[in-house]
């Protein structure tokens, strides 16, 4: 059986990036005001930005789903996936309240542009809620219970996900120690 490996190489490390940068590119570059008028190169520039974005992302995951398909028991490869997951459904919901505040300006209290919107995902995902920003709307308030709830259960899967891995880890270094594979700890009060 392989040895699983953690997620703190360098290959973990840039997917994580690679991830945050490919979502962005979705998020800045989706295109939402394509009348006839306007400035086309940069609205050329946000459809290959986008376009990049998701093709990023798919080259992402298929890498993540590959991984985990190797090591399906690695703790570091679940928690990867749920943060890529997290990473993904957060720009989504910025996308959705930026919409939402574009075509229903009442619904939101501060969202003017994209980063608003992410800004105010990133500080609801955080529980932090500054207040700077808000919900005023029915509709804009039922989009940021359901990211609360999103976020809860991230948040306990992420905490399951790390707890089994240590109680994993404690109970395969209790059974070498019992089958004598290697040496009990010392007593540091003895």
């Amino acid at each position: 059986m392989k040895e699983p490996r953690g997620i703190s190489g360098l290959g973990g490390a840039l997917r994580k990036i690679l991830g945050v940068v490919f979502a962005l590119l979705i998020f800045y570059g989706v295109p939402f005001d394509w009348g006839a008028g306007g400035d086309w190169p940069s609205k050329i520039f946000g459809l290959c930005a986008f376009l990049a974005g998701i093709g990023g992302l798919i080259w992402v995951t298929w890498r993540h789903v590959l991984r985990y398909l190797e090591e399906p028991a690695a703790t570091g490869g679940r928690v990867e996936g749920i943060l890529l997951l997290l990473c993904v459904v957060a720009m989504f919901f910025a996308l959705y309240y930026y919409r939402i505040a574009v075509r229903y300006p009442g619904q939101f209290d501060g969202i003017v542009t994209r980063t608003d919107a992410l800004y105010y995902t990133i500080v609801t995902l955080g529980t932090v809620g500054f207040g700077d920003i808000h919900a005023t709307g029915q509709a804009a308030r039922i989009a940021t219970m359901i990211q609360i709830v999103f976020d809860l259960v991230v948040i306990g899967t992420l905490l399951a996900i790390a707890s089994s891995g240590i109680t994993h880890r404690i109970q395969a270094a209790a059974e070498r120690t019992t089958r004598g594979d290697e040496p009990p700890a010392a007593d540091p009060g003895v």
